[in-house]
């Protein structure tokens, strides 16, 4: 039988900052879903916060963020309602251990059907995990496909 993760929170904002900046993200209709492997001397160690915790292999953490953009104060409260009732369905069966997770809401998590809002975290979820060969974002650039009238330093 595999090891449910323990799904912990995302609060501080530095926690926030580390998963955005680790520039891994999936995005569908309902939500966005940011992902980041967590370094050894970021995980959590048992018992030390006095929180009730895994050992930090097998830990989960998850942070909700709603912009201003989606609407007044009820409204963003209400997607991040919608957000972790998803989030506490389905993180420990689909979430792996050691990674923090971030789901940014958007406009369309207030009238997405529940059914689709879980259906978009759960191909988030898959798709935002796996590994994949390096991007055309990601590889290096070259001196040849600049524009005119650039320099030719990078």
């Amino acid at each position: 039988m595999a090891v449910v993760p323990v799904v912990g929170r995302l609060k501080k904002r530095p926690d926030f900052l580390k998963v955005a900046a680790a520039r891994t993200k999936w995005v569908t209709p309902g939500l966005i879903l940011q992902a980041r492997l967590r370094s050894p001397q970021d995980r959590p160690v048992p018992g030390s916060t006095g929180e009730r915790r895994d050992p930090a292999a097998q830990s989960v953490r998850v942070g909700f963020t709603v912009s201003r953009k989606v609407g007044q104060a009820t409204e963003r409260n209400r997607a991040k309602r919608r957000l972790r009732a998803a989030a506490t369905e389905l993180l420990p069966r689909y979430a792996r251990p050691g990674y923090d997770y971030v789901l940014i809401g958007r406009r369309a998590t207030l009238d997405r059907s529940y059914d689709k809002l879980v259906d978009d975290l759960r191909t988030a979820l898959s798709r935002v995990t796996t590994t994949r060969s390096p991007s055309k974002r990601s590889s290096v650039r070259h001196l040849s496909h600049q524009g005119p009238g650039t320099k030719g330093t990078a």
